[in-house]
């Protein structure tokens, strides 16, 4: 769903602070993945790199924007664009796991052990298949927006349920009925474990907040002026409020990043509303080059997603698992992924075009034989 506003024209400010928080995502998932834990905490690259990683919810907050920008979505492209996203979240556990465990002789044990695996284990296929990610909690978010679209009638409305969603997120985080099947579904609606990193709740609600931004920017005549101006204000008191909680008690409300408590989930919001409030005024000084590539990450963002992260995992059969101490290094390694993930999106781009430019010139030349 593109950000666009009712005259068709895309938000700038929207596919900035998008398109950056799509470039970001190299540079965390490198750190993640290669980093010693040492580098990871202490050096002054690990240190950025956290602070980075604070704006991953971005493009869920433009997600729920988007179905305002986007105009009026029907329940069925909603609940379709849901299920296929969900699909290539799984399809992605195939490519970035699957595929080179079998083909590959498979991850180093340090890799498997650090997800609380046995290696060698048969089950260690089921665990990475249904492994729950961003594009898992994507999809299912669709699919319950397709389903409860009708109902949200007015921005309050998406306010209360995003409410509802992250004060309750400690409570249920966890809960199963121990039934193979219903238990998979339950975590990927409220995980506390590592099987699924970003569940339902809390991470919907950052869409939902979204949508209550963009419903208040449609009340106000498509003015994108005040929803921006409202941000600064909403997103300042949320930081100072989550901030708080965080502080009486940061283990309940902010001990766990993947499963945050209602204080981190707050702030964390705060704190994206105020990097789209800062976009909206930094865009107008970006040098149309660099914008270009940072729009063309945005415009590219599911694809940006599943390409890195294959790249990324792939890498560990040459670079190791948590490895990597030597800072300059680790940037080489994000300068190399980055140029080979914008590569295969180029080519995945122009072979797409190449295919849809075919199948335009048989509907002619069928055309042509008709009259």
């Amino acid at each position: 769903m593109e950000a666009k506003t009712k005259n068709n024209k895309r938000v700038e400010a929207i596919d900035f602070v998008r398109g950056v928080s799509v470039l970001l995502m190299i540079p965390v998932h490198v750190m993640i993945v290669y980093s010693t834990m040492d580098t990871w905490n202490t050096s002054m690259l690990g240190k950025i790199i956290q602070v980075a990683e604070k704006g991953t919810p971005m493009f869920l907050v433009v997600m729920g924007l988007s179905f305002v920008f986007s105009g009026n979505l029907s329940m069925k492209k909603i609940l379709i664009r849901g299920i296929r996203i969900l699909m290539l979240g799984y399809l992605l556990n195939l490519m970035r796991f699957i595929i080179p465990m079998v083909v590959f002789g498979g991850f180093p044990e340090d890799f498997i052990k650090a997800n609380g695996l046995t290696p060698g284990d048969p089950k260690n296929y089921i665990f990475y298949t249904l492994l729950g990610d961003i594009l898992q909690l994507a999809g299912i978010s669709l699919i319950i927006m397709g389903i409860i679209i009708k109902v949200i009638k007015n921005k309050y409305a998406a306010l209360i349920l995003a409410l509802i969603i992250m004060l309750t997120s400690r409570a249920v985080s966890g809960f199963r009925f121990d039934i193979i099947g219903i238990d998979y579904i339950c975590d990927l609606l409220w995980a506390k474990t590592y099987n699924v990193y970003f569940p339902v709740f809390p991470w919907m609600s950052f869409i939902l907040i979204g949508l209550f931004f963009g419903m208040w920017y449609k009340e106000q005549n498509y003015d994108l002026r005040f929803m921006f101006g409202k941000m600064l204000p909403y997103g300042l008191g949320m930081l100072l409020f989550g901030g708080g909680l965080c502080y009486v008690n940061y283990e309940y409300h902010f001990g766990d990043y993947y499963h945050l408590g209602p204080g981190g989930t707050i702030v964390l919001m705060g704190i994206n509303l105020l990097l789209i409030w800062f976009g909206n005024i930094i865009v107008k000084h970006i040098n149309p080059k660099v914008f270009s590539v940072i729009k063309y990450a945005s415009k590219n963002v599911t694809s940006f997603y599943f390409i890195q992260w294959v790249v990324i995992y792939w890498g560990i059969l040459f670079f190791g698992y948590s490895q990597q101490s030597h800072q300059l290094k680790i940037l080489a390694i994000i300068v190399v992924f980055t140029l080979i993930t914008f590569t295969v999106l180029w080519f995945k781009n122009i072979i797409q075009e190449a295919i849809k430019q075919k199948r335009v010139e048989e509907l002619n030349e069928k055309q042509i034989a008709i009259k």
